[in-house]
């Protein structure tokens, strides 16, 4: 019965092809367009789960809340002593810390200035932010306990300033804190990044960026207002950051609330829930086309009714049922509607992908959102089509053959 009715559904298609594109049309909008945005938004979620463990999920800076106390003092301010009984107190728990001291200025070699950024590091950086080194080599352990100008930068950066990504050796003169120094570039390195990292990361044309002892951006008086950590990655997150909070609390003499934690964690999360809700709701505006499309199915099907009054009643002449009319029509609109649906899905993944092709980034398309878009799509057709064929199952047999 079920194939019978599927077969006389695709010849009621079949004897008016155009019309029954142009009722799939609203369809094939609004599935395309949920199944788009959908992607789109997973997508740009996988994305940013990606940056955030390149540049590390476990990492976070602490300091004191400085706009928040009124009896700031000199002792909010972090020590180096202090950091390294930090390091004893927690022990493997944390796998990398340092001052998160940076600064910025202009690096000259012969009549070439390029501006440069320079984050100071520890020699172990290396650890939780893995580079390829192509010349030369990192910062050790005798480049940061003797505070020597010596810095790390990478290949663009080389190239900006010297002309050669092979610029071990080579010096350039920069001023931080107001002492103007001579640096040795003592490594070049590589790191391959995405269009979208560079862009979320403000990859410039136009600066530098190397790394350097964090003892040279401390100097001279060893002072900074916070620490920037990277807990182990075997560690409990949120019980670590409770205790270290704690711990910080009770060595500047202030309390948990007044002291600042700022995870990566946290930010990756209220970054995803941002990107899902946004997502959700764009998603279900371009749902309510659906129901436009769903409108078109109902329009169609009730001039399919009035068109075909004459062969219901010699259906149910012939001893058709109610039920069985009833399901004949809802058949055809069901299937007009998941028909629209499949051709929906394709348009939109089929964008999908070609953009992400063209920005040289991975796509998520979730079968579970594509299932559930066939799904929805076929219910739509099926609500909207209850009441034609309701009304066609109702029509009266002996009043349909008289229909002309």
């Amino acid at each position: 019965m079920l194939i019978e009715n599927m077969m006389m559904a695709f010849s009621a298609i079949r004897a008016n092809k155009m019309r029954s594109i142009l009722t799939m049309l609203g369809i094939v909008i609004g599935i395309g367009s949920v199944i788009s945005i959908v992607s789109i938004g997973d997508t740009m979620r996988n994305l940013f789960a990606d940056l955030y463990k390149d540049i590390g999920v476990t990492q976070g800076y602490c300091q004191v809340k400085s706009w928040v106390v009124d009896d700031w003092r000199q002792s909010d301010m972090f020590t180096l002593d202090e950091m390294e009984r930090v390091k004893e107190v927690f022990g493997d728990e944390i796998a990398y810390i340092d001052s998160s001291a940076s600064a910025a200025g202009d690096a000259v070699f012969g009549r070439t200035k390029v501006k440069f950024s320079f984050s100071g590091i520890d020699y172990n950086f290396q650890n939780v932010q893995p580079v390829n080194l192509v010349y030369g080599r990192y910062l050790n352990q005798g480049d940061i306990l003797g505070r020597r100008q010596n810095a790390v930068m990478d290949v663009k950066s080389a190239e900006k300033l010297f002309g050669t990504e092979n610029a071990v050796g080579k010096t350039f003169r920069t001023t931080i804190y107001g002492d103007v120094q001579d640096y040795t570039v003592v490594g070049v390195y590589r790191k391959d990044i995405s269009p979208f990292q560079a862009l979320m990361m403000g990859d410039s044309q136009d600066s530098g960026e190397a790394y350097i002892p964090y003892t040279i951006l401390t100097w001279p008086n060893d002072y900074f207002s916070e620490l920037h950590i990277y807990a182990s990655e075997d560690v409990d997150l949120n019980d670590f950051y409770t205790r270290f909070t704690d711990y910080i609390a009770k060595l500047k003499d202030r309390t948990p609330d007044q002291i600042y934690i700022y995870t990566a964690v946290e930010e990756m999360g209220s970054i995803d829930s941002m990107m899902g809700g946004l997502s959700l709701a764009v998603g279900g505006i371009a749902a309510i086309s659906l129901i436009v499309g769903g409108i078109g199915i109902m329009n169609i099907m009730l001039v399919s009714v009035t068109e075909r009054t004459r062969e219901i009643g010699i259906r149910k002449a012939l001893g058709a049922r109610t039920r069985d009319v009833m399901i004949q029509f809802l058949t055809e609109s069901a299937i007009l509607s998941a028909m629209g649906g499949i051709l929906g899905i394709l348009i939109g993944t089929g964008l999908v992908g070609l953009g992400g092709l063209a920005l040289g980034v991975p796509v998520v398309v979730k079968p579970a959102v594509v299932l559930l878009a066939v799904g929805f799509s076929a219910m739509v057709g099926i609500f909207f089509g209850l009441y034609p064929a309701s009304k066609a199952a109702k029509s009266d047999p002996i009043d349909a053959l008289r229909y002309e």
